[in-house]
């Protein structure tokens, strides 16, 4: 698994490295909250360890602002604190489980590992991004209150682009999402995709919403 591990006490983040690493995970380490939102904009994890008290904003204020992000991954919060009202917060915020310090290490990795085998049901919520709202249980979108009649393709395009809101995705990281495999006409095929989307959610060449990064790919841009 590839883990985002945000501990800002330096000797307990070296420790959760090296033992992750050891079990044979790759791992990114950062301190803060701001710092991790911005690695999981430009990244994929499996999971990710997130300690409650951070410089800056807290554990619970990223596990929220993730979720409204529409990220899905995993959390796993450590917090120093074992009342019932912390906890209750952190499940609260988006949090899938918590683990309270000091932990053994072999708690933490049986937690990852039930945690990575959890069914995505969060896959399910409703992703509001920018002005478009996508329903994936019933395959559904609106462009403010107005409802977008989308193919199955278009739809699973679409979602791609939500989940990860800012992020550059190339023709074949969309592909893969869509169609679970890459093909020699990928990059035809998906742009004309993308102009019937761009049609139907009344946003022309070049994009205010879906933006075309020349050499790349797409990127959805809700604040176009």
């Amino acid at each position: 698994m590839r883990i985002l591990v945000v501990e800002d006490e330096p000797g307990l983040a070296e420790l959760i490295q090296r033992g992750l690493s050891t079990e044979g995970h790759a791992v990114d380490p950062t301190g803060t909250g701001e710092d991790a939102l911005d690695w999981v904009r430009i990244a994929h994890y499996d999971a990710i360890v997130l300690d409650v008290v951070l410089p800056g904003i807290d554990g619970f204020e990223v596990c929220r602002r993730l979720r409204r992000r529409g990220v899905t991954t995993p959390v796993l919060l450590l917090t120093a604190r074992d009342a019932v009202t912390d906890r209750v917060a952190g499940l609260d915020a988006g949090a899938d489980d918590y683990l309270v310090k000091p932990f053994a290490f072999d708690e933490l990795f049986a937690r990852l590992r039930a945690l990575a085998r959890r069914p995505p049901e969060a896959l399910n919520a409703v992703l509001e991004v920018g002005p478009l709202r996508l329903d994936p249980a019933v395959h559904r979108v609106w462009r403010a209150d107005q409802e977008v009649p989308l193919t199955n393709k278009e739809f699973l395009i679409l979602e791609c682009l939500l989940r990860r809101p800012g992020q550059v995705l190339t023709r074949a990281m969309i592909a893969d999402y869509v169609w679970d495999y890459e093909f020699a006409n990928v990059t035809n095929v998906i742009d004309v995709h993308i102009r019937r989307l761009r049609r139907k959610l009344d946003d022309p060449p070049p994009g205010r919403l879906i933006q075309t990064v020349r050499g790349v790919g797409y990127r959805f841009d809700p604040h176009g």
